[in-house]
């Protein structure tokens, strides 16, 4: 594919330096080092253009767009580039949304916690099982050493029980010496056990606000549409983005602007109620989903928490300087209207961009 010259910089190599050159290697080698190095200077200067953060999500999507890898990507890239609309990290996080692969290692991620908690589940069961039946045998033996020991005792007990008592004392010994180890091993295995579900429960929640990630909300967009077309009821989703935000982080910094992050968070969660699910999305988004509603309903209920985090008053508490009226602009799309789930993103999406380029603090049913 071929991208605009604007879009894709040629880097010149700097002056005085000699051409890349590998006499052992050969032509072609020398040729791909150098399409390597033109890539990673590409993606270099991308990132620095368009102010993005340099995560492994971002570096991901920039080189599957620029390098023309991923097909898909590479269109978009192009296709962004020739409307003129603005490349930022809300843009390729809604690219993101859309990568099958992407959700494929999720799905991949999961199916392998899952299988590890099964193991981990099913050791536990046996050593249980098996710390009982040991300890019933260690029971019955221990009595049966105490009665050999009193016909031992007997002036006419010959020297061959003897030897069997002390070995039969040899054994219960081994065998209290590995009752203690399986129950070593059965407390390791619960930890183990406490230990993931606390990983998995980390894992799903976003450390700045508290909210669900977009990891959380990923799994739940699933198991909401499967549940809401099984009973044939509304679902529709929602994605908030703060209104400048960047101006917000340069004039107050960043620390103050994950306050103010942290602040919408608790807007939102507070006033969705129990029919809503919210969740940091990425960056200054958030995504919502809205149970038994249809998009007008939900437009409504979004519309008045919008309302009420745009009646606050915030103010930087290290400077004491008001950050001002601080909004977020909205778009809604109803999940259930057709057969794919993940559409409803794109309709929610692109109503979010309206409510942008409208002028902001307002929310857009798509």
């Amino acid at each position: 594919m071929n991208f605009p010259t604007r879009f894709l910089p040629r880097v010149p190599r700097p002056a005085g330096l000699p051409p890349r050159e590998n006499p052992a290697s050969g032509p072609a080698t020398t040729r791909a080092a150098e399409g390597r190095g033109a890539l990673l200077a590409r993606i270099a200067l991308f990132i620095e253009t368009h102010d993005l953060a340099v995560t492994a999500g971002n570096l991901a999507t920039i080189c599957g767009g620029l390098s023309g890898s991923h097909r898909e990507l590479a269109q978009a890239f192009a296709a962004r580039e020739i409307s003129g609309e603005p490349i930022d990290q809300r843009w390729l996080d809604t690219l993101g949304r859309f990568d099958p692969e992407g959700q494929s290692r999720i799905a991949g991620l999961e199916a392998l916690m899952d299988k590890l908690e099964y193991s981990l589940m099913r050791f536990a069961q046996t050593a249980r099982s098996a710390q009982s039946e040991t300890s019933d045998h260690r029971g019955a033996l221990g009595a049966q050493i105490e009665a050999m020991a009193e016909v031992a005792l007997a002036p006419d007990a010959a020297g061959e029980l003897a030897q069997v008592l002390d070995l039969s004392r040899a054994m219960l010994a081994r065998i209290e010496q590995v009752e203690a180890a399986m129950a070593r091993s059965q407390e390791e295995t619960e930890r183990l056990r406490e230990n993931l579900a606390k990983a998995r429960m980390e894992a799903d929640v976003d450390h700045l606000t508290g909210l669900p990630n977009r990891r959380a909300f990923e799994r739940r967009l699933v198991s909401a549409s499967l549940e809401a077309r099984a009973k044939g009821e509304s679902l529709s989703v929602a994605f908030c983005d703060v209104d400048r935000f960047k101006t917000i982080n340069d004039r107050h910094g960043h620390e103050a602007g994950d306050r103010v992050l942290c602040a919408v968070a608790a807007t939102l969660n507070e006033h969705a109620g129990n029919a809503c699910f919210v969740a940091r999305h990425g960056g200054e988004e958030f995504v919502l989903l809205f149970y038994g509603m249809d998009k007008q309903a939900a437009c409504v209920r979004l519309d008045a928490i919008r309302r009420a985090q745009a009646a606050r008053q915030l103010i930087n508490r290290d400077t004491g300087q008001p950050f001002g009226r601080v909004t977020f602009s909205a778009g809604v799309a109803e999940v259930t209207e057709d057969a794919d789930s993940r559409s409803a993103l794109g309709r929610a999406d692109a109503a979010l961009y309206r409510a942008k380029e409208a002028g902001r603090n307002r929310v857009v049913v798509g």
